[in-house]
């Protein structure tokens, strides 16, 4: 990972030392750098964002985010729609602060810029007395592309959504999930390196969501196209997300892969990912959340744990799912005797790679190596 120098370098102030750092491991085409928002005399930060994010391929980046959180500032500020106060906002090697100006209205080059940045929104936003293909010419139209080439590059998109049947109807004629395709299918009109998916799927049902999700990981597979979705709904990071970051009062609390998260102690997001839940049983309990993810998700570690100590464990709660092919989950249980009554026990569970949580005790990193 290549981190950011000092905000100066790039006229902006200088970070704020006691925000919290944005550790990605390669993962983003955009880079918002020191960039911040103030409202207020107060100059409340409403987003800031501190690292440089660096992406060569891997899956979609996903940001959660209560409503608020300023998440789709953020968003908004990738592609410069929202300019910061202070700081840079640089997409593949461009900044595009640098680019803004001073007046309201976007110069020619930020105008470019931003051809190379697509955006899916969640109200679609297709303009009903145009057809489906008409809906995806739109970009290219701006572009000042040919009539020829504006039809062909539109049905090529509308074949790669599944819409190629659709390119004459017009958007009444259209499911919402349908819908979203044309958003999406208009959103890479312009050949973008960075896809924007601001709440895209928060208007669909559950089986539409999915496809939707579906289509925006075989895009990022097949084009090699970074992906940024912005949502409030945990269930979309295990449906098609590698990485993740969590933004809570318009900062970046936590990030990195799903793994990376599964196995940080304390992690809100793994926490919020897998639920688990269940009170002591008495005094003289103590009660362990335990993360399996990779290799550990199929051994039957709880069993040998029993067998292993001769100790009765209670199951308080569990959650397991797939993430990116891999089992994980998480699991709450119940061993007899007070903390120091189970150092040995809880031991044995960190030696076999499992992150172990213990309500009531500090949080435990894992060794070196574990997996």
């Amino acid at each position: 990972m290549r981190e950011t120098g000092p905000a100066e370098r790039a006229g902006g102030p200088a970070a704020d030392s006691s925000a919290p750092t944005c550790p990605y491991r390669g993962l983003a085409a955009f880079t918002p750098r020191d960039a911040a928002w103030f409202f207020g005399r107060e100059r409340a930060t409403a987003a800031l964002v501190e690292r440089v994010f660096q992406r060569v391929g891997g899956g979609p980046l996903l940001l959660v985010a209560p409503s608020g959180a300023g998440k789709s500032s953020l968003i908004r500020c990738v592609n410069l729609l929202e300019k910061p106060t202070a700081g840079t906002v640089t997409v593949d090697g461009q900044d595009l602060t640098a680019l803004a100006g001073r007046g309201p209205r976007a110069g020619r080059e930020l105008r470019q810029a931003r051809s190379r940045i697509g955006m899916v929104f969640q109200h679609f936003n297709l303009l009903s007395t145009r057809t489906v293909q008409d809906n995806v010419e739109l970009p290219l139209e701006i572009l000042g592309r040919s009539g020829k080439d504006r039809s062909r590059k539109a049905l090529e998109l509308l074949d790669l959504v599944g819409l190629a049947d659709k390119a004459k109807a017009y958007p009444a004629q259209l499911s919402g999930g349908q819908k979203q395709r044309v958003g999406i299918a208009r959103a890479l009109a312009g050949d973008p390196k960075v896809l924007l998916s601001d709440e895209a799927t928060s208007a669909l049902d559950p089986d539409t969501t999915r496809s939707i999700l579906q289509l925006l990981r075989d895009l990022n597979r097949q084009l090699g196209l970074t992906v940024l979705l912005i949502t409030h709904e945990m269930d979309v990071v295990k449906s098609v997300c590698d990485s993740a970051a969590l933004m809570q009062n318009g900062r970046i609390v936590e990030s990195g892969t799903v793994s990376e998260l599964l196995g940080t102690p304390g992690s809100e997001l793994a926490s919020a990912l897998f639920p688990v839940s269940g009170e002591a049983g008495g005094e003289d309990r103590t009660v362990v959340d335990v993360t399996f993810h990779g290799e550990a998700a199929t051994q039957p570690v709880i069993s040998q744990l029993s067998r292993t100590y001769n100790i009765d464990i209670s199951i308080l709660g569990a959650a397991i799912d797939t993430v990116g092919g891999l089992q994980v989950g998480r699991m709450r249980i119940e061993l007899p005797g007070h903390y120091d009554d189970n150092v040995v026990p809880i031991g044995f569970l960190r030696e076999q790679g499992l992150q172990i949580d213990v309500l009531g005790q500090e949080p435990v990193l894992l060794k070196e190596g574990a997996q």
